[in-house]
């Protein structure tokens, strides 16, 4: 067993219900004398604050009065960090009885290792995205626009096509199970807070390997992740999921705009309305209606009034 420091940082936003079990699941699979909690809660307007004070008493504990997103919940507990590493650790994230002390040996015995990664399944153990691919604007648009199996040769954001049995380095790892060396954090940071929702992890892999670090996927251990498989479920849009949306436009920009520059923005828009005149062309011909097409152009606008909002993906909305 190895002898770490590790504090385990979550961020909680209206998930009351997932506390207990999720708490319960990370309590087995390490004990409690090796591991610090630090957990935020966004503002939440359920009784988060009743259950974290009775699921996690032990537990530093900050409460936000309004939501600041993900990013910058982490990012406060930084200065509280006294570890060797840190786990983010998501409330919709079940670890299993072995993941942390499989996951901290293999970064004790691989010291060139920053960030890493497991095993992701949904509830039913389904194989979900755990290992990815940069976006770039190209294969962003491909995924966009359904044509990927058209260029077999471009590497896809989730590409599940290979073994997930091996232990493997790749491009970025989700935040749902996120480990990080603490020289990591003191030397690159750790979120960029102008993601308000989504990026956060692919900004900071970026920048974790700009500066020599390796981020791997570790499959030796899985951990059940409900937050994808409830996503699946969603087959309307509310006001909810179209704000998710707008987050999630949003950091794209800011994400392209910070690491592709001027250029790689410009691409992008380019071939978002081209990918949105694709599918509205596919709509028209599958004779899906109106509404389908409408949603194309829709999402065209979004992203267009975002750019501006954004001025030109330099600052964000919130």
């Amino acid at each position: 067993m190895v002898s770490a420091g590790l504090d385990v940082l979550v961020v909680n936003y209206n998930t009351a219900n997932l506390l207990q079990p999720m708490f319960n699941a990370l309590r087995q699979s390490n004990p409690a004398e090796r591991i610090r909690l630090l957990i935020v809660d966004n503002a939440s307007a359920d009784n988060s604050l009743e259950c974290m004070a009775s699921v996690c008493p032990e537990a530093l504990q900050l409460v936000n009065d309004n939501n600041v997103g993900f990013g910058r919940a982490n990012n406060q507990m930084i200065e509280h960090l006294q570890g060797k590493y840190a786990l983010l650790l998501n409330t919709d994230a079940f670890v299993a009885a072995d993941t942390l002390n499989k996951t901290l040996e293999y970064m004790e015995a691989h010291p060139d290792c920053g960030v890493l990664g497991v095993r992701l399944v949904g509830r039913e153990g389904d194989l979900q995205p755990s290992c990815r691919y940069f976006p770039t604007p190209f294969n962003a648009f491909l995924a966009h626009a359904g044509l990927t199996r058209f260029f077999p040769w471009v590497k896809k954001v989730d590409d599940m096509t290979w073994d997930h049995d091996s232990v493997r380095e790749c491009d970025w790892v989700p935040g749902c199970y996120y480990l990080i060396r603490r020289e990591v954090i003191d030397q690159v940071g750790l979120f960029d807070p102008r993601y308000f929702l989504y990026y956060e992890e692919v900004d900071h892999c970026k920048r974790v390997k700009q500066a020599g670090w390796k981020v791997v996927y570790f499959p030796y251990t899985t951990v059940v992740h409900i937050g994808g498989e409830s996503a699946k479920s969603v087959d309307k849009l509310n006001a909810a999921s179209r704000q998710l949306s707008t987050l999630q436009i949003e950091s794209e920009l800011l994400y392209f705009r910070k690491h592709h520059g001027l250029a790689g923005l410009s691409l992008h828009m380019l071939l978002v309305s081209l990918g949105d005149l694709i599918l509205a062309l596919k709509a028209l011909l599958k004779g899906r209606g109106l509404a389908a097409i409408g949603a194309c152009w829709k999402h065209t606008r979004a992203t267009w009034a975002l750019l501006r909002e954004t001025r030109f993906a330099s600052q964000p909305t919130r």
